[in-house]
């Protein structure tokens, strides 16, 4: 049948960690404490999506965090001070995943509903091996557990934006075609990464790093910068090649309808 088969799913923003903070405060503490050098949130929010290591990289080449370190160093970023970041950064980040690790509202029983349409949940993510490692069983204790995952570090052809997570997964999971895939994501290079493979390619705009809030401060925002902030979200998802933007993943089953419909038209991603 000509169907969606399986949706993958990424991890900080879209499943767990409302907000996804996890990875952007640690990238804070990992500048100040290696160099002495202050990064902001939103900064350490631009490249998210990437693999860690090119995080780094990309938020060195970042021209306000490049001008800091010149004066700070004399000099630009280089890849000796990128591995001394994620030598900073992994540690840190292994002790603080655990207290990210709950399921994103209603993701749990989003999860059964596609499992009981005999739809596989497979996910992957920015994180390394070493991170996921922490996460994944600490998620499972709270609600949240996918068929098959895997880490920006596992693969050979390297991480996001290109497809080889994505496509790992549907391999994993026996899939007989990409067109028959949802990649869900919060950041433009996981949208990227869904559209390469050649699959539907779902965003988030509210429960991400795009939005940007926790869920406390979500839930005391005022309409006016909650629509102001979606609306940012949305347009980036959507400029980066989304399919489908929705606020989170508990929107997903109706855009699964919707799929399917397209689907059976004979339309493709």
């Amino acid at each position: 049948m000509k169907q969606i088969n399986a949706v993958i799913l990424d991890w900080a923003g879209t499943t767990v960690d409302f907000g996804s903070f996890a990875p952007t405060q640690i990238f804070v503490e990992a500048f100040k404490q290696t160099f002495d050098i202050d990064i902001s949130l939103a900064e350490a929010r631009i490249p998210m999506g990437l693999g860690k290591w090119q995080h780094i990289e990309a938020l060195g080449k970042l021209p306000a965090v490049d001008a800091r370190w010149r004066q700070k160093l004399g000099r630009s970023m280089s890849h000796q001070d990128i591995d001394a970041l994620y030598q900073a950064f992994m540690p840190l980040q292994i002790a603080k995943v655990i207290d990210f690790a709950d399921p994103i509202e209603g993701v749990p029983q989003v999860i059964a509903g596609l499992r009981e349409q005999g739809i596989k949940i497979g996910s992957c993510s920015g994180y390394p091996r070493a991170v996921m490692e922490v996460l994944v069983p600490a998620a499972a204790q709270r609600g949240y557990a996918p068929d098959y995952w895997v880490a920006t570090d596992d693969l050979a052809a390297g991480g996001r934006p290109g497809p080889w997570m994505a496509l790992q997964n549907a391999i994993a999971l026996g899939i007989d075609a990409v067109a028959h895939c949802v990649k869900v994501d919060d950041a433009v290079p996981g949208i990227a990464e869904g559209v390469n493979a050649g699959m539907w390619s779902v965003g988030l705009a509210l429960s991400g790093n795009e939005f940007g809030a926790t869920w406390q401060e979500y839930r005391q925002m005022a309409e006016g910068e909650i629509e102001q902030r979606r609306t940012a979200a949305a347009d980036k998802l959507y400029a980066a090649g989304a399919h489908y933007v929705i606020d989170t993943l508990a929107h997903l089953p109706g855009v699964i309808v919707d799929i399917n419909r397209r689907l059976a038209n004979g339309e493709r991603p």
